[in-house]
């Protein structure tokens, strides 16, 4: 039995013996992954594992630097009854411990919010749950809609309807659904929400601020924009639980304290003379001698 043979792995024994032959051209395949690889790529001998009939391929460490625990695989095969062993590919694989590269995430899953910048496109997919059907007036509606056309109808026709929707705003291709409103509530409860560390030490909640900038539609019920430049939430959705030290109706700033104005007293006439230096002495006057 060759040293190649005997140094095979007993996985790969136990699934299919190789051939001798190609089990022996070790020094085949390091030349030929030396040719691909380059001189010094190239480590020890690994393990020689039987891919088919006559059919086996070498594994080799690789020294390139960063393919850690990568290895050399080299395939050789030989014709049946033939004693020449040739050389099928050489290629660079992952070993067992090999450091891999993380899993290919497509860029619809690796998106998160602020990700999008300016010039940035982001296509909206047909069918996004978020999203429904608008009024556009190209769908046929049910036959039992209140706006469906019946025979007879003296009232607008559904072309009528659709220009004034048009004229008014309301001709969205599609506007936001049941399901894209509560994740955009859960979304906006989550960060100015009653259960943050702000709301928590608030002294009061938005509902009674005076900041708060209310909301049109449903959402009103329950949020609001901020509109105090000190807030941290300032021109952000909040919800009427959330809370700030900035509450309009929290505290009631001190007035500067002013110092009293001077007393004149002017019933009193102040002396105007000059003043006498200490000890009473003139100091121009000659003492007696």
């Amino acid at each position: 039995m060759s040293a190649a043979t005997r140094r095979t792995s007993p996985g790969a024994r136990s699934r299919r013996a190789p051939d001798r032959l190609c089990a022996e051209a070790v020094e085949l395949a390091r030349a030929a992954a030396e040719e691909t690889a380059g001189p010094g790529a190239v480590g020890a001998w690994l393990e020689a594992v039987a891919d088919a009939d006559r059919v086996v391929t070498h594994f080799f460490e690789a020294q390139e630097p960063g393919y850690r625990g990568w290895r050399w695989a080299v395939t050789v095969a030989r014709a049946s009854r033939a004693k020449n062993v040739t050389v099928d590919e050489s290629v660079l694989l992952p070993g067992p411990d090999a450091v891999l590269a993380p899993e290919w995430v497509p860029w619809s899953e690796r998106l998160r919010p602020g990700d999008l910048g300016p010039g940035d496109l982001l296509p909206t997919d047909a069918d996004d749950l978020r999203l429904e059907p608008g009024f556009t007036g190209e769908d046929e509606p049910l036959p039992d809609s209140p706006v469906a056309d019946r025979p007879g109808d003296a009232g607008p026709s559904r072309a009528a309807i659709a220009a004034v929707a048009e004229e008014i705003g309301m001709g969205r291709p599609r506007v936001l659904s049941r399901f894209g409103l509560h994740t955009a509530a859960d979304r906006w409860e989550e960060s100015y929400g009653p259960k943050t560390p702000m709301a928590q030490a608030a002294p009061a909640s938005c509902m009674s601020c005076g900041f708060l900038v209310p909301m049109a539609g449903s959402l009103r019920q329950a949020f609001g924009v901020c509109a105090n430049e000190y807030s941290p939430a300032d021109g952000h959705v909040v919800s009427l639980s959330f809370g700030c030290g900035g509450h309009s109706e929290a505290a009631v700033m001190p007035r500067t304290p002013q110092p009293p104005p001077p007393v004149v007293d002017e019933t009193v006439a102040d002396p105007l003379g000059p003043a006498e230096e200490p000890g009473g002495d003139d100091p121009g006057s000659t003492p007696a001698g």
